[in-house]
């Protein structure tokens, strides 16, 4: 039996480490990310957390406050609201030096063809690009969270009354070369920053990888 041929990985939240294949991004690939927005906003931080540079195209909204609730270092993050009619172009130039690029695609599909010489762009660099709000053909693994819950919000007639102590996500990995994976997480604010505390990751019942 192969060892198994351990890749250099970008960190993320400890309660995501069992869930992805390698523990980590892959450098050098393309990944998308989908749904709760908590999950895109704990990614850059446990990047920029590590020392690690990242820059994020296309996300006016981008939740900085949130990202330094989870221990992001905003001397090492470059935000890029407005890319201009191209951002595309403006990730396929920082992948050159920076370590994760998240870039939004406002909706848009990018053609196979582009999205290849982007994906070759990234392998040669060893730097990571995570797409989201479109679709990327041939990402290497895919992300999607959902809420499940809060904590906080009070219950009966005190619905909604109550003040935000946490968010349950439920986050599904998917790629190429792995069956589906699911991991229930506690996001909790813990001496004035959100923790990750994940439930023990589950398998989906399928025999093979599924990709959308």
């Amino acid at each position: 039996m192969r060892p198994v041929r351990q890749r250099a990985v970008l960190p993320v939240p400890s309660a995501l480490i069992d869930v992805l294949p390698h523990g980590g991004l892959v450098r050098g690939t393309v990944a998308s990310v989908s749904g709760a927005g908590s999950l895109l906003i704990g990614l850059v931080a446990a990047v920029t957390g590590a020392g690690g540079h990242v820059a994020v195209i296309g996300q006016p909204r981008f939740g900085i406050l949130a990202a330094v609730e989870m221990g992001a270092q905003l001397s090492k993050l470059a935000l890029i609201p407005d890319p201009g009619p191209d951002p595309v172009e403006v990730a396929a130039i920082l992948l050159d030096g920076v370590d994760l690029v998240v870039l939004g695609l406002g909706g848009l599909s990018v053609p196979p063809t582009r999205a290849r010489a982007v994906v070759a762009r990234a392998r040669s660099k060893g730097s990571t690009l995570l797409v989201t709000d479109g679709h990327w053909d041939g990402a290497e693994l895919r992300l999607d969270a959902s809420v499940h819950g809060y904590d906080g919000l009070g219950t009966g007639r005190e619905l909604g009354r109550g003040r935000l102590r946490g968010v349950r996500l439920s986050v599904c990995a998917r790629g190429k070369a792995m069956r589906p994976r699911t991991v229930r997480l506690d996001l909790r604010s813990e001496n004035g920053r959100i923790e990750w505390h994940a439930e023990q990751p589950e398998q989906n019942p399928l025999s093979i990888a599924v990709s959308t």
